[in-house]
């Protein structure tokens, strides 16, 4: 059996990090370079940036500062934000980082993805699926940070993602993005049974039970977080940390 990753994932903007509660309300928690030294010191299983500046804007891949940071991580590295083409992703491969994330870009063109996957191959692609629910309580896929709904719903993306070359698929929970109150487990299960390549969790983790929780109940690969990694205690005190591995080989003990 693979060990379980557990994944710091750090959204930039401006060349900082920032945290958000639903996509929103950005508050900024520190500078990567630093935060990416304390994660090397750390074992850190990988490491995830998306990049929201480039959510918003064509063109606005920073390749010199993600070359700086890619110097700076001994762990496998994913980035994701502003990819819209092949050779954006060959550019981002090519500076040392081992995997890319894509979310928007798949929606506007079908035939990234693919192409992708025989250039590259399918270990170094991961598809993001941004959900959140709609007014009637169902689960509804959406680009561009939430702003549009996909044309598909949550499980037949994922399994077009998967069709296409995928290699791993990230579920952004919005509804859960930032708060700390646990993954939505039922959510995440409907994406793990509906197809055969991992799937990394991501949103609400606020401990590490809850990790427990999305790794044993919801049958996710991998758990992604944000908050848990970055905050310490009630007020929120920005501080950097990782469980060891003493800790995490409690953690998932039978």
């Amino acid at each position: 059996m693979l060990r379980t990753r557990i994944i710091p994932c750090l959204l930039m903007k401006n060349r900082g990090l920032v945290k958000t509660i639903h996509f929103n309300n950005e508050t900024y928690i520190g500078d990567p370079m630093n935060t990416i030294r304390i994660f090397n010191e750390k074992g850190v299983d990988e490491l995830m940036l998306l990049n929201i500046d480039s959510n918003r804007f064509e063109n606005q891949i920073d390749f010199g500062f993600l070359r700086e940071l890619a110097s700076e991580c001994f762990m496998p590295l994913a980035y994701g934000g502003g990819i819209q083409r092949l050779s954006d992703i060959e550019t981002i491969i090519n500076l040392g980082i081992e995997k890319v994330v894509m979310n928007s870009a798949l929606e506007e063109n079908e035939d990234l993805l693919s192409l992708a996957a025989k250039a590259f191959g399918s270990q170094a692609l991961i598809a993001a699926l941004d959900i959140k629910k709609d007014w009637l309580g169902r689960f509804v896929a959406t680009t561009h940070s939430g702003r549009q709904k996909s044309m598909f719903s949550p499980q037949k993306l994922a399994k077009r993602f998967e069709r296409l070359g995928a290699g791993e698929l990230l579920i952004n929970d919005i509804d859960r993005d930032g708060t700390m109150q646990g993954y939505n487990l039922k959510l995440v299960n409907q994406i793990a049974m509906a197809t055969d390549i991992p799937v990394i969790a991501c949103g609400g983790a606020g401990t590490l039970e809850h990790i427990k929780q999305v790794i044993e109940d919801a049958k996710a690969s991998a758990a992604g977080a944000g908050s848990l990694f970055v905050y310490h205690g009630q007020q929120k005190g920005i501080l950097v940390n990782y469980p060891s591995r003493t800790t995490l080989k409690r953690l998932f003990e039978p």
